[in-house]
């Protein structure tokens, strides 16, 4: 890392500490409209750039935030490796810091794992101003607390992240999609049947377009493994070259279902247990677009219906998280994540005054006090 870049931030962050001043901490603003109102003066992490060391052989990569999250995918793509968990793309500067704050996973995150899964080690500035590396380059790491995977998913709360390291995978050598027509109901009950075999399952989509429902199914995995699946399971296989930008709209909310939503409309996260059935979504509210094989249902809705949604997904085990608020901001009112209850409030609280005791970093950016 950059010794001046770095202690340019360490400088901002201690200065903003001593005056209780809070700071937004800014990669490439691509998922600011999936927070609440941001405050306070911007900290860039633009200075922080470039691959520190890659060894495709022993699957390691190690990375600065700032670092443009499609070079990173551009340099792992020469050597034949991917991140497996499909990190979402919501505009062209997205970096690689903002995907392991934001800790969003694309398609595949059902049958891979999550960004936290492939985290190993990370560096990072404190609400002090205090420059910390925590976890290291190899898988299996009993140095203390896991506080690099705490990282992921914290939307910068407790610190800037300055650098990480990653686990990296080998690209699938082949890959198929099957189309199924079927509703909501077939569709989780063949994706539960799936599951339980031995089946090289990778993602699912279920969408419904003019009252007809459809389910895309991914499969990846040896060329064996994948052809036996296809003759199996039925369907009809879907040319890869057309059904690859599928994926990645997919991936990048850019299918027309999400493009067609309101702008007095919501869009809701319903995370549920696979094998959750159909949801019961309250009157006037859309069917959903399901992924993880049936583990993320995504719903547009008013703000009127926030309570129903949340009491629909945790009569079925899951909980809702408002992901985009409406054009109108009207859901700004609205927690962004469920309430915690107070155990899980208490240790957000504890964690939040050990890394960032003045609470400068991405105020409110998670909930209106922390």
């Amino acid at each position: 890392m950059p010794d001046a870049a770095l202690q340019t931030l360490v400088d901002t962050v201690r200065s903003a500490a001593a005056r209780a001043t809070p700071l937004r901490i800014l990669g490439g603003g691509t998922k600011e409209v999936l927070a609440r109102s941001l405050e306070g003066e911007p900290l860039p992490t633009s200075g922080l750039t470039g691959i520190v060391a890659y060894e495709p052989s022993e699957l390691v990569v190690t990375v600065r935030a700032g670092t443009p999250l499609a070079e990173l995918e551009a340099a792992l793509a020469a050597q034949g490796q991917c991140l497996p968990f499909e990190p979402p793309r919501f505009g062209p500067g997205g970096t690689v810091g903002g995907m392991v704050a934001s800790g969003l996973s694309g398609p595949a995150r059902a049958s891979v794992g999550a960004v936290r899964d492939y985290v190993l080690g990370l560096e990072l500035v404190n609400g002090r101003g205090e420059a910390l590396t925590f976890g290291g380059q190899v898988m299996k790491n009993v140095a203390g607390y896991d506080v690099s995977r705490l990282m992921a998913g914290a939307w910068g709360t407790l610190g800037v992240i300055t650098a990480v390291s990653l686990k990296v995978l080998p690209v699938a050598p082949a890959e198929a999609t099957l189309k199924f027509e079927c509703d909501q109901a077939e569709a989780l009950r063949r994706l539960n049947a799936w599951g339980g075999q031995p089946l090289p399952l990778n993602a699912s989509c279920w969408v419904e377009d003019a009252g007809v429902g459809t389910l895309f199914l991914r499969l990846r995995g040896a060329a064996a493994a994948v052809d036996a699946a296809c003759r199996s399971l039925g369907g009809e296989r879907q040319a890869l070259a057309q059904v690859a930008a599928d994926w990645i709209a997919c991936r990048d909310q850019r299918l027309p279902w999400f493009a067609a939503r309101d702008p007095a409309q919501g869009l809701w996260r319903l995370s549920v247990p696979q094998t959750a059935p159909v949801l019961a979504l309250p009157a006037g509210v859309g069917a959903p677009l399901v992924e993880w094989h049936g583990g993320q249902r995504w719903v547009q809705a008013g703000a009127e219906h926030a309570g129903a949604l949340r009491e629909a997904a945790a009569k079925a085990g899951g909980h809702a998280t408002l992901f985009i608020a409406d054009d109108g901001r009207s859901t700004l009112g609205i927690d962004r994540f469920e309430p915690l209850k107070a155990p899980l409030d208490r240790i957000h609280r504890r964690l939040k005054a050990e890394f960032d005791p003045a609470g400068i970093f991405n105020r409110g950016r998670m909930y209106a006090e922390l």
